[in-house]
């Protein structure tokens, strides 16, 4: 049945995730893509470019719209994938939240300790290998085009670089690039 699996899906994405939605985002489009194929690595792409422009954790949110697109792809009805959206989203936090709750107070207690930081340190680490991770996988033709010199994948690579300076070099706000990219892409994919 769709929403077991979407619960037991999202419950084990939730549970061997850490370091927040970004980390979330290559385990998530493995396991809705690859492993269960609700959805194409196009569909996720542009799922995963709603999810970074509304309000609220792009992990959560990736969450949501999957469970939803999931239950229309099996062919339920709209309100059943309205109630798929939320499973999926309730069972992304359920065990992360759980183990903040039982783990906080410990940690505080014990944060000056040498292997509590060592250990820190290494999630940090991972942490950046799973968002490196899931750069990588959007690197597809889905999003890029036809990798070469064509116009579409031109246009695309100089987006990503005229963003990515901006970002890291100039820091300028996230909100203003992404109207800026959707209004340059609008204008140089139309044309």
């Amino acid at each position: 049945m769709i929403f077991w699996e979407i619960f037991y899906t999202f419950l084990f994405i939730g549970a061997f995730t850490f370091g927040g939605g970004y980390a979330m985002v290559a385990l998530i489009q493995r396991e809705v893509v690859v492993h269960h194929g609700w959805m194409t690595a196009g569909e996720f792409a542009d799922l995963l470019a709603i999810s970074q422009t509304t309000p609220g954790p792009v992990g959560i949110n990736t969450a949501t719209y999957a469970g939803y697109t999931a239950v229309i792809g099996a062919g339920y009805p709209q309100w059943a994938a309205v109630l798929g959206s939320v499973l999926a989203s309730f069972a992304v936090v359920l065990i992360p939240v759980a183990l903040v709750m039982g783990v906080s107070g410990w940690m505080l207690r014990h944060s000056d300790d040498p292997r509590v930081r060592t250990v820190m340190q290494t999630l940090r680490l991972v942490v950046v290998g799973l968002i490196a991770a899931a750069v990588l996988s959007l690197l597809t033709v889905d999003n890029f085009g036809m990798f070469g010199l064509n116009r579409r994948f031109v246009i695309s690579i100089l987006i990503f670089a005229a963003v990515f300076l901006l970002a890291w070099r100039y820091k300028k706000s996230p909100i203003a690039l992404i109207v800026l990219s959707g209004l340059v892409g609008l204008v140089a994919y139309s044309l």
